[in-house]
């Protein structure tokens, strides 16, 4: 196998390591949330909390994770998710609750005696040991005798797409190939649970992009139950089977990345998971709400009269219509068209993001997302008044109750 000159040869490519089944570790081909019939779980958090003196930083966290998933723990910095990656893996101790591990209690067992390999995200690789001694660290520590550590080794190298990089030190590798060496390592022992704190954040964009590509294509074909941190959403919707977002030691919300991100199940992970419109607003019929002097028709059968909601709606959803169109003109028949002024241009490529400012609602500035044909179409500069629809069945209300509950 060929090397790109950053040793990034996709790690799909490689076939010389897959992990055997007696583990049952090994991933269907069917996403596991597909079937009706999930099984046990692998891993199961069972009402984990953390304080450090007064500090929560966890509050009874129930979480499962099964056989050959990926799991990311999403959330914004303080949230608790490297607090409960660290107590999966030993590293810190819960004040209550356990951890059950292929229906093993883990919970009072040092690191050493769990099955798990992590990778962090500063790689912690030993600067005075080549590529080939820090992969076979912890196989030194076991009975395998020296040759088969060696094929061991060649092996992981090949499965990582570093091959020919046995004999180099950390310092003359680069930040993506040093982390394909921490992962080479992590599997080494043949874990039953991979852990990933953090992995690609000290990497730059491009070749984030590259190795989480390839870190998923590894992990779907060895079938390693895996869980990583990250407070990365793209990274999140990317890479994993489901999401568990965390917020101020709690978990917010869990489901598959489309899940939570079309259905979101309150304001903070609304606005968390990629970006969104937050409007303020009450409730005036079961069919109908009022944000500042904004009238919109929303589902809001489940409301009374008056309550305070908080709506929200995707950047991509707000519909442009043509200038001609309209409440006035030709286009009468669609609901929820406002008119609103342009108030601020990013360019970004192959997008434009375009902020814009309501009539009937000067506290509320909206976000649109254009493409390059699209901002053709119009006079884009700031200033210009623009039709926009924000559609019905795109409007996600939630009441002010989950709105304060986030605050």
């Amino acid at each position: 196998m060929t090397n790109s000159p950053d040793g990034t040869e996709a790690i799909a490519n490689s076939t010389k390591y897959e992990r055997s089944n007696e583990k049952g570790q090994k991933r269907e081909q069917s996403h596991p949330l597909d079937s009706d019939n999930l099984g046990q779980p692998y891993l199961k958090i069972e009402n984990i909390s953390k304080s450090f003196g007064q500090f929560t930083a966890l509050h009874e966290i129930d979480l499962n994770v099964y056989a050959g998933e990926f799991v990311c723990l999403l959330g914004p910095s303080g949230c608790g998710k490297t607090t409960l990656l660290r107590i999966i893996a030993g590293l810190e101790s819960q004040t209550s609750g356990r951890i059950i591990q292929g229906d093993r209690d883990v919970s009072q067992l040092p690191p050493a005696k769990r099955d798990f390999g992590i990778v962090f995200q500063s790689y912690a690789l030993f600067p005075n040991l080549n590529a080939e001694q820090n992969i076979a660290y912890g196989l030194h520590n076991t009975p395998m005798p020296k040759t088969q550590i060696a094929q061991r080794v060649k092996e992981l190298l090949e499965t990582v797409g570093l091959e020919g990089f046995g004999k180099k030190y950390p310092a003359q590798m680069s930040g993506g190939q040093q982390q394909r060496i921490a992962l080479a390592r992590a599997l080494a022992l043949s874990p039953s649970l991979l852990l990933l704190d953090e992995p690609l954040s000290a990497l730059d964009a491009k070749v984030r992009n590259r190795l989480r590509v390839e870190i998923v294509q590894l992990q779907k074909r060895l079938g390693v139950t895996t869980v990583m941190v990250t407070h990365d959403q793209e990274e999140a919707l990317t890479m994993s089977d489901r999401v568990v977002v965390m917020d101020k030691g709690v978990i917010a919300q869990v489901g598959t990345p489309r899940m939570v991100y079309q259905n979101p199940s309150n304001p903070f992970v609304a606005n968390f998971i990629g970006s969104t419109n937050l409007l303020s607003g009450e409730v005036l019929s079961p069919t109908q709400v009022r944000c500042g002097n904004i009238l919109l028709e929303a589902k809001v059968e489940n409301l009374s009269e008056h309550t305070p909601i908080a709506i929200a709606i995707r950047p991509e959803a707000i519909q442009l219509l043509d200038l001609s169109d309209g409440v006035g003109g030709d286009r009468g028949d669609l609901s929820n068209v406002l008119s609103a002024e342009i108030e601020g241009i990013e360019f970004l490529g192959s997008v434009y993001h375009i902020t814009l400012r309501p009539d009937g609602n000067a506290k509320a500035a909206m976000n649109i997302e254009l493409s390059i044909y699209q901002a053709r179409q119009i006079d884009l500069r700031l200033g210009t008044m623009l039709k926009i629809r924000l559609p019905p069945d795109e409007l996600q209300v939630f009441t002010d109750s989950a709105s304060s509950q986030q605050s």
